[in-house]
């Protein structure tokens, strides 16, 4: 059986909490505190689950999932140019060298990525980069960095970059290896 989760924010009364408790079904309680909340409060919630006899549990607040929007470019990237953006970038044309792309989230290009692809710029080591054409002399993701050797070429077709244990591994994307 689950539990009945309970989420104190600092905007409940001692006597709300105790009242909710109250009536709250018989199971166990998970008791998030997700803000600064009154000793009180806590205490009544508390002492409500004693008196019904409930198993009580604090868990620590759960993250706040911050979803962003997808920047989409609708143009080749030249020498000089940069898109910024805290969610995911489709670039739909290339990323010529000197071009930068830098995301919170993915990079997709939809074309040949030439240029310095940062993705997961906010520490996001899930992020990936993905190209149909992957020849960047330099990738990025979250803080892992990635230098084409001198004289490298593209693998031939589309190609994903992500991080496995620490480095960026490339490999191919829709295509059998």
């Amino acid at each position: 059986m689950g539990a009945l989760s309970l989420r104190l924010d600092g905007n409940e009364t001692a006597a709300e909490v105790a009242a909710a408790v109250a009536a709250a079904p018989e199971m166990p309680l998970e008791v998030e505190v997700a803000a600064e909340v009154a000793g009180e409060v806590v205490e009544a919630a508390l002492e409500a689950a004693r008196e019904r006899g409930l198993q009580v549990s604090l868990r620590p607040p759960r993250g706040e999932r911050k979803v962003f929007h997808t920047e989409l470019v609708h143009r080749t990237l030249r020498s000089g140019q940069r898109v910024s953006s805290a969610g995911t970038v489709v670039v739909l044309g290339d990323v010529n060298p000197g071009a930068e792309v830098v995301a919170g989230g993915d990079v997709v290009v939809v074309g040949a990525l030439r240029g310095l692809a940062h993705a997961g710029a906010e520490g996001n080591e899930q992020a990936t980069i993905w190209a149909l054409e992957l020849a960047a002399k330099q990738l990025r993701i979250a803080e892992v960095v990635a230098i084409a050797p001198e004289g490298a070429e593209s693998g031939g077709g589309p190609e994903r970059a992500r991080v496995e244990n620490g480095q960026i591994i490339i490999e191919p994307w829709g295509r059998k290896r």
